[in-house]
């Protein structure tokens, strides 16, 4: 009898050494398994999951605009006064729903490089009026010609041609002109070959945006469409913010850092972005890039709206702007196992520069530097809700139930050994007295 009890005690204190031995070996095993069964479907590769959804997105991604509408062009225009702009939008419009072009993948960097068709539908609905609005904007034309043309005797030239088509420095356009293209009367008078449209994004629809270059994921998926360079130049990065919990789905939230934005004597990397000595005080100015040798010279600069974590002297000209982290700030939500982006929020300014010139007349009076606010755009995309539900279901639910299943054989084992052990040794004692 005493036998058979020591005996079922030790059977089960081994049964339960088993159970805790195949919970810890299911932990290790069951992670490789399932990092080698993600690894093989989120690499972005013909015949995976996340390359069909990658080539063209089942997710709706919207772009919003605000245009900044100028208040009192005469003023500044006669006094050189501060610009006063007040925000209005959104104005909102269905992109990137194109399939991507030219996919070409490079096995010595694990990258693939792609096109991206432009494409934009307007979305009333999502929108605080119609294409059809005005707004009292920057002249791009006048602004860019003075800055690509500094020749006083071209500028001269120029002036008669602004002043003949009854050009100035602020003009009157609908939203559908200003993003999309309009023709300029000053450029349609210019005597020799030129492109006489004018638009911010013009040209964009039956246009391509790119070369991106993105890693594939097959050195790490932690990498998987991350841009590594677009249009050959290094692309800006994020960095890591919090855990945030997207539709039941875990996720870590990065952030577009002020860093990325710093002066080249705070950052080095933007070294390249600092070309006008004077304006940017010796590149001591931040909070804006000069992207002008990507927009054929024209002085194009870049920032997060309302200057978001921009030195005071690049917003001291203007008036009306109201900088908030929360709302003007670019993240990314990322689920960590398959690197994958279900939610993102990409907030980017766009500013032109404009000079005084003695030659220009509707310039002439301006006695400093305006780097102008034109707009400012938030593109967005968040997993749809059935899709999150099946994401549970086939990444999340099954990761979870495999977790707490090794968490059970662990524990249950650990229990038992030591539970069965305990009177085993108890039962010993007894008989040996």
């Amino acid at each position: 009898m005493g036998c058979d009890r020591n005996c079922g005690l030790i059977t089960g204190a081994v049964i339960g050494a088993v159970l805790a031995v195949f919970g810890g070996i299911l932990m290790p095993v069951g992670d490789m398994l399932i990092q080698k069964t993600i690894k093989k479907e989120v690499v972005l590769e013909e015949g995976t999951i996340a390359f069909k959804n990658w080539v063209k997105t089942g997710t709706e991604i919207y772009r919003q605009f605000w245009i900044f509408d100028v208040q009192n062009p005469q003023e500044v225009m006669m006094n050189s006064s501060n610009i006063q702009v007040k925000q209005r939008g959104p104005y909102t419009y269905r992109v990137r729903f194109l399939a991507k072009e030219n996919i070409t993948q490079d096995p010595k960097d694990n990258t693939v490089s792609f096109l991206q068709p432009n494409g934009a539908i307007f979305e009333p609905s999502l929108s605080v009026g119609t294409e059809a609005d005005n707004f009292t904007v920057l002249n791009l034309a006048v602004a860019a010609a003075s800055h690509i043309y500094p020749n006083p005797f071209v500028q001269v030239v120029l002036n008669s041609l602004i002043n003949k088509s009854k050009s100035s420095m602020f003009q009157v356009r609908t939203l559908r002109e200003l993003l999309w293209g309009y023709t300029d009367p000053f450029l349609s008078l210019v005597p020799y070959p030129v492109s006489t449209r004018v638009g911010m994004f013009y040209p964009y629809n039956n246009t391509a945006d790119g070369v991106y270059k993105v890693f594939n994921g097959k050195d790490s998926i932690s990498k998987v469409a991350i841009i590594d360079t677009y249009k050959g130049k290094r692309s800006i990065y994020a960095v890591f913010e919090s855990d945030v919990n997207l539709k039941g789905i875990p996720v870590y939230r990065f952030v577009l850092p002020s860093k990325a934005f710093a002066s080249p004597v705070q950052n080095p990397d933007n070294h390249c972005f600092c070309t006008e000595k004077i304006i940017s005080k010796n590149c001591t100015s931040y909070g804006v890039l000069d992207i002008s040798k990507c927009k054929e010279g024209k002085p194009v600069y870049i920032s997060l709206p309302h200057f978001l974590y921009a030195s005071p002297d690049v917003s001291e000209t203007i008036d009306g702007l109201n900088p908030n982290e929360e709302e003007h700030r670019t993240y990314l939500d990322i689920e960590p196992i398959t690197g994958f982006t279900l939610q993102f929020a990409k907030r980017l300014q766009v500013n032109l520069l404009v000079k005084p010139s003695n030659k220009i007349q509707v310039l002439k009076r301006l006695k400093r530097n305006y780097i102008v606010p034109i707009l400012w755009l938030n593109e967005t995309g968040t997993i749809g809700d059935e899709k999150a539900k099946m994401f549970r279901s086939q990444v999340t639910g099954k990761i979870n139930l495999l977790g707490l299943i090794e968490m059970i054989l662990l524990s249950v084992g650990v229990v038992m050994f030591v539970a069965f052990m305990i009177s085993y040794c108890a039962c010993r004692s007894k008989t040996i007295k």
